[in-house]
């Protein structure tokens, strides 16, 4: 991940909707949830809510699957995992199990 790519994934967990929606679909995985359902959940309007869709698909933070006619989104953990990796890449001199088990890769906590 590069520097614009994490300006991107930040900016659009720096909405209200848009970091309540991530954290609802990240507490849903790894099943997912339709949009509809979604909606119902948070209370917004299904035009809101594809706008905030999109912000949060574009920045790479979430993905969709079709289920029959539905869509069901679900937290990307990939693109969670880069901007958290992104984000400790520095962290105590190049040595992040110094820091504790919040800075270590997703993939090294046991």
């Amino acid at each position: 991940m590069d520097d614009q790519a994490a300006i991107k994934a930040l900016g659009a967990l720096a909405q209200e909707h848009r970091l309540s929606l991530f954290r609802l679909l990240v507490r849903k995985l790894p099943d997912g949830l339709a949009a509809g359902e979604i909606s119902t959940e948070l209370g917004l309007s299904p035009s809101a809510l594809s706008f905030h869709l999109a912000q949060l698909r574009q920045s790479g933070l979430i993905c969709h699957r079709r289920d029959g006619r539905r869509l069901v989104y679900r937290a990307d953990i990939q693109g969670m995992r880069q901007l958290m990796n992104f984000l400790t890449a520095d962290c105590c001199h190049g040595r992040p199990e110094l820091c504790g088990p919040s800075a270590l890769p997703l993939d090294r906590i046991a």
